[in-house]
């Protein structure tokens, strides 16, 4: 029997959790995560991870299995959430997946892209850079050497911007012209349901759970991870602000504030990103959830029938 993949995808804070909670529930089947941020188990609270009572209500996987000390690439997720995938079918015929890191998602339902070879000195003169320069020098060089893929990545984590820096030096060819080749097919169908909203309620609500986090203690939470900041894994919103709050480079309204800012800025990118999927099945925050799940059957049955 065809298995499905419902992948549940859209902008931070706009509630994907509750929906793929409530399709996983309905189809009796087990949830994913394709969170890159909710893997590491030391950062809770400044990733949004589901609550014990959401994690409780169906099985969940990706989940804080991780630590900020253990290196965890793409092209691992990918690997494991194949095997993991593999294993639910035999048991189940649909599975969902959710989350907002739009490159991890792909890697599942795609396959990862294939770069050629870098000599490490690339990345080693990057990292010098980096220290020497910051994380703006990095933002700067990309978006002139590749401005197709600066508009996508996440300008705030510098693991992204030297991967794709030095694919650009090595090759003299944009980054992004590596992407979107043809790939391996997946044994299972993927189903897409992409949640929007008008962009001010998505930003209000981001700003509401920026609040919600400082409050349920974000700043304490940092605070443990501080002495660990050089971490690829902490190099990420609402960490990276705080961090510089420590440092003393800024009061702490500030850091609130940038951590606001720039969570909405990653928000936008994840639109951006997103977008491109013209077939995916486009649902509104508000929808009703028991016609979410209605249309999304539909979008099972057409896959059985063609």
């Amino acid at each position: 029997m065809l298995k499905t993949l419902i992948s549940i995808v859209g902008p931070t804070a706009i509630g994907k959790t509750k929906l793929a909670i409530a399709i996983a529930k309905h189809f009796k089947t087990d949830i994913i995560s394709s969170d890159s941020r909710q893997f590491y188990k030391e950062m809770k609270i400044g990733t949004a991870v589901p609550s014990e009572e959401e994690l409780s209500i169906v099985p969940h996987h990706f989940i804080q299995h991780k630590s900020i000390f253990d290196k965890y690439s793409v092209g691992d997720f990918e690997r494991d959430a194949l095997v993991k995938l593999e294993a639910l079918f035999e048991n189940h015929d649909i599975v969902v997946m959710v989350g907002g890191s739009g490159l991890y998602i792909d890697a599942v339902t795609l396959g990862l892209d294939d770069f050629p070879e870098v000599d490490p000195k690339f990345r080693k003169e990057l990292n010098l850079q980096l220290a020497e320069s910051g994380i703006t020098s990095l933002q700067k060089q990309l978006e002139a050497l590749d401005p197709e893929y600066y508009i996508k990545v996440d300008h705030m984590n510098p693991h992204r911007l030297i991967r794709a820096l030095e694919i650009c030096l090595a090759t003299g060819k944009p980054y992004s012209s590596f992407l979107n080749r043809p790939k391996q097919e997946r044994p299972f169908k993927t189903i897409t349901v992409q949640m929007t909203a008008d962009r001010p309620l998505i930003y209000e609500r981001i700003n509401n759970r920026v609040d919600g986090m400082i409050r349920d203690g974000l700043l304490e939470e940092a605070r443990e991870l501080y002495a660990h900041r050089s971490l690829n894994a902490l190099q990420t919103v609402g960490y990276t602000e705080l961090f510089h709050y420590f440092d003393g480079s800024c009061d702490l309204e500030f850091a609130i504030s940038e951590i606001k800012k720039n969570t909405r800025r990653f928000a936008k990118r994840q639109l951006t990103w997103f977008k491109k999927n013209d077939n995916a099945l486009k649902v509104d925050l508000n929808d009703n959830i028991l016609q979410v799940i209605t249309e999304t059957q539909k979008r099972i049955q057409k896959c059985k029938n063609d």
